[in-house]
């Protein structure tokens, strides 16, 4: 990773791809380990994660994560899911966070040198081709170690830096202390990843 220990930092997290990407990989992401690499490498200004909730947030299966998050050195960002009907009948949620990350990237762009976003969203390019006008330096997380990749082509062409989310699985990568208690989640293919949560979020 080119990370600079005098760089002013933003993480700008898209929850639900970057949880896609993570589980396509087969494991599971420990937010404290991830906090705690970019800390210790960067002048970390702000971690931002963002993710859309149902209008009824007792069903919401990650609240026990954002609930963690919020408490625990991240600024989460949520705003409500939209279900729609298809013309099949069949039911889909929309949360797609792009708009809220574009402008919080913006807004807090005049105090920052370096940006990194952990998603592979195509509709990202146009923020991170903006952004680089402005002086700052953008690194990607998403992966390409998938039977498609979850990164868009443009999106990684894009980006100054791109990092392999494989590559940092051992460094933020969830160890639990009883390796029998908890298997090591099975790999997914990218297309099974992203159909998760029935969240869209952006071609790519």
């Amino acid at each position: 990773m080119k990370l600079y220990q005098n760089e002013r930092t933003l993480l700008l997290i898209d929850g639900a791809n970057f949880h896609a990407a993570a589980k396509s990989l087969g494991f599971d992401i420990d937010y404290r380990r991830l906090l705690d690499l970019f800390r210790s490498k960067v002048r970390l200004v702000r971690a931002h994660y963002y993710t859309a909730i149902p209008e009824e947030p007792e069903y919401f299966a990650i609240r026990p994560l954002v609930d963690w998050l919020d408490y625990n050195g991240y600024s989460v960002i949520t705003k409500p899911m939209k279900e729609l009907t298809d013309a099949a009948g069949r039911k889909k949620f929309k949360g797609n966070m792009d708009v809220e990350l574009a402008v919080d990237a913006m807004r807090m762009a005049n105090q920052l040198d370096h940006i990194v976003i952990f998603s592979g969203d195509g509709n990202l390019r146009s923020l991170v081709a903006a952004l680089q006008e402005l002086g700052k330096r953008i690194t990607v997380v998403s992966t390409l170690r998938t039977d498609s990749p979850m990164i868009s082509d443009e999106l990684r062409r894009q980006a100054d830096h791109f990092i392999d989310l494989a590559d940092l699985g051992n460094e933020i990568g969830r160890v639990y202390p009883d390796a029998a208690a908890k298997q090591p989640a099975k790999k997914r293919t990218a297309a099974q990843a992203r159909d998760l949560a029935e969240i869209d979020d952006g071609d790519n």
